[in-house]
C-alpha cells in the first residue's frame, strides 16, 4: 500500500516491544556472556541467547496450540533458560534462571526509536502490543523510557501472538476497527499473524532477511524505524 493511502487510513500505530522497540538480542547477550564465562562456558554466547529465544518462541507457540489457558510469559522463559542451560551441560539454580529472565524488563531500546516514535506521535496515537507478561512490561517502562499512550500484554487475550485474539482485543481494548491500526514488528511471525487478523502491517528488517512467502504480506517493508517515521510522519 502506497504511505499516503496508509497516512491516511491509519489512526494507530502498534507495536511488538521485544526485539522491534528494545534490543532484546543484544541485551540478553551483554547480561548472558559473563554468567556464561562464570560458569566457564566456552561456547558463542549469542548463540546462546538465539538457542533461548528459539526455545521460548516455540513453547509459547505450544502453549497457546493447546487451548489449555494462558501460561505467563515468565514462566515459560523459565522453562526456556532451564531447558537450554540444561542441554549446555551448565549447572544452574533456579535462582539464575530466574534472574536471567529477569533481566528482559531492562531492556534498553534501539538508539532510533526514542526519535521516531516522538515524530510519529504528532499524527498517532501509539500503543505496545506485547507477549509479555503485564508486570514485566510495567517494570520495563523505567529501564526503556518510551512515551506510548498505552502497554497491552497478550495476557487479556489469554494466548501468545500470532493468535488471532491478541491483536482483536488490542483493537477493541483501544476502541478502532482493526483496519485502521499499523501493527509494526521485526518479527514476520507477528506481522502475518496482524495482517491475517485485518491489521495493515509494517515490517522492520533489522536483520536484512526476506520476508517469506504467503498471502499476509506486509503493507511496508523498512530498515529501521527512523525510515518508518519519514514515511509515515
Amino acid at each position: 500500500m502506497p504511505a499516503p493511502a496508509l497516512r491516511d487510513q491509519v489512526e494507530i500505530c502498534m507495536f511488538d516491544q521485544y526485539g522491534t522497540l528494545v534490543d532484546m538480542q543484544g541485551g540478553l547477550v551483554e547480561v548472558a556472556t559473563p554468567y556464561l564465562r562464570a560458569k566457564g562456558w566456552a561456547g558463542d554466547p549469542n548463540a546462546f541467547v538465539t538457542w533461548w529465544r528459539r526455545t521460548h518462541f516455540e513453547n509459547s507457540m505450544i502453549d497457546a496450540l493447546l487451548c489449555r489457558g494462558h501460561t505467563a510469559y515468565r514462566e515459560i522463559g523459565e522453562r526456556a533458560v532451564d531447558h537450554v542451560l540444561n542441554r549446555a551441560g551448565i549447572a544452574h539454580t533456579d535462582a539464575e534462571v530466574a534472574a536471567l529472565v529477569g533481566a528482559i524488563e531492562r531492556l534498553r531500546p534501539f538508539p532510533e526509536i526514542p526519535a521516531a516514535l516522538e515524530k510519529l506521535r504528532a499524527r498517532y496515537k501509539l500503543v505496545i502490543l506485547s507477549n509479555g507478561d503485564p508486570d514485566m512490561l510495567e517494570a520495563a517502562r523505567a529501564h526503556h523510557g518510551l512515551d506510548v499512550d498505552r502497554v497491552i500484554s497478550v495476557a487479556a487475550a489469554g494466548a501468545f501472538k500470532p493468535h488471532v485474539a491478541t491483536y482483536v482485543t488490542a483493537a477493541r481494548a483501544m476502541g478502532v476497527a482493526l483496519d485502521r491500526v499499523l501493527f509494526v514488528a521485526n518479527h514476520e511471525f507477528d506481522c502475518v499473524g496482524a495482517k491475517s487478523a485485518g491489521m495493515r502491517t509494517a515490517f522492520i528488517d533489522r536483520r536484512r532477511r526476506p520476508f517469506g512467502r504467503g498471502p499476509h504480506q506486509p503493507d511496508v517493508i523498512v530498515a529501521n524505524m527512523t525510515e518508518l517515521a519519514a514515511l509515515l510522519g
